[in-house]
């Protein structure tokens, strides 16, 4: 079983950055596929990046660029680094974990998820 448990969200200009963590509950955190996803107002949620548990990582078109994720496994944490924000970035943000080695970028393919946090890009 994986608590997730987000923070740095916000309110930010556009072109600003945020820090997105995630701390995770347990002990085999590190043979973990975390990943995050967000849903915006009205829509479906979506991929935003994944890292494996050997620091692998994937990305969403959207985001390629712009978007780093990155894991600290001694300290069961998950991060997203945002920079050159967009008002499309508004969403509330969260992060999931898939007990699995295997990357996967599908929403249903992870089991655990965070309460999610707000981020707000104003133009």
């Amino acid at each position: 079983q994986v608590q997730l448990v987000e923070s740095g969200g916000g309110l930010v200009q556009a072109g600003g950055s945020l820090r997105l963590s995630c701390a995770a509950s347990g002990r085999t955190f590190s043979s973990y596929t975390m990943g995050w996803f967000r849903q915006a107002p009205g829509k479906e949620r979506e991929f935003v990046a994944a890292i494996s548990w050997s620091g692998t990582t994937y990305y969403a078109d959207s985001v390629k660029g712009r978007f780093t994720i990155s894991r600290d496994n001694a300290k069961n944490t998950v991060f997203l680094q945002m920079n050159s924000l967009e008002p499309e970035d508004t969403a509330v943000y969260y992060c999931a974990a898939r007990r699995s080695i295997v990357v996967a970028t599908t929403r249903n393919e992870y089991g655990y998820w965070g309460q999610g946090t707000q981020v707000t890009v104003s133009s």
